[in-house]
């Protein structure tokens, strides 16, 4: 993923936090040698604006490289540390949407599993509870829309829009729970066996809202997936 100008992807900014659109294949921080990764952009666009100071960008929470969606970054250390508290008590929220492939027996479902990350492949698994190094892992999704398409692989051939709300948030979660329920992600190359190779994850955190670190103000945002499988 090469992005030309960072700016386009900027979706608000103020003294305090950045909100910006992730594309899918680009890395939140750490990318391999060569590639470029958000942290790294926003830092030089934050460099750029104010010659011969340090950026600072808090990273709040990550996507994977292949999932596209909104994020806030902190742009001082107050605002870092309020966003991380709503972080972990659960008041930042996050709605993603998906693709899936298969029928959709059950339109909408809370999931409750166990997962364990095995990070010799960089992977999850479904495990029995009470697996050592296994976290509970949930979930609700609700079915928006379901068709048939001649991209699908499965005996079925049916697809699903799904919208999906995180109560927790585990390595590869969404992608390891709605695989294990029978709708596993299209393009999803890990947990899909039937995938195609040929289109990338349909996975887009979609909305975001979470409370302003300094005005306290509601703040909410909201994009539209611009992955393939989507269109």
């Amino acid at each position: 993923m090469w992005i030309k100008d960072i700016r386009d992807y900027i979706l608000y900014e103020d003294k305090d936090i950045l909100v910006c659109h992730k594309p899918a294949g680009i890395a939140v921080q750490n990318a391999r040698v060569g590639s470029m990764d958000m942290e790294s952009l926003l830092k030089n666009y934050i460099a750029q604006k104010v010659p011969g100071k340090i950026p600072y960008l808090g990273i709040i929470h990550r996507l994977d490289q292949p999932v596209e969606g909104v994020l806030v970054f902190a742009l001082n250390p107050k605002a870092a540390a309020d966003l991380n508290r709503q972080m972990t008590t659960g008041k930042i929220k996050k709605v993603y949407l998906a693709i899936t492939e298969g029928h959709a027996q059950v339109k909408s479902a809370k999931l409750v599993n166990w997962l364990k990350k095995d990070n010799r492949t960089n992977s999850s698994a479904v495990v029995t509870e009470g697996t050592v190094g296994a976290k509970k892992a949930i979930l609700s999704y609700e079915v928006l829309k379901t068709w048939k398409s001649e991209e699908g692989v499965r005996d079925d051939g049916e697809r699903n829009l799904v919208r999906i709300y995180l109560d927790t948030g585990r390595h590869h979660q969404i992608r390891v729970q709605m695989a294990y329920a029978g709708m596993p992600l299209v393009g999803d190359r890990k947990y899909n066996p039937c995938q195609n190779g040929r289109e990338p994850l349909a996975l887009c955190s979609a909305k975001l809202g979470f409370w302003h670190p300094v005005t306290k103000k509601q703040m909410k945002f909201q994009v539209k997936p611009v992955g393939s499988a989507f269109l």
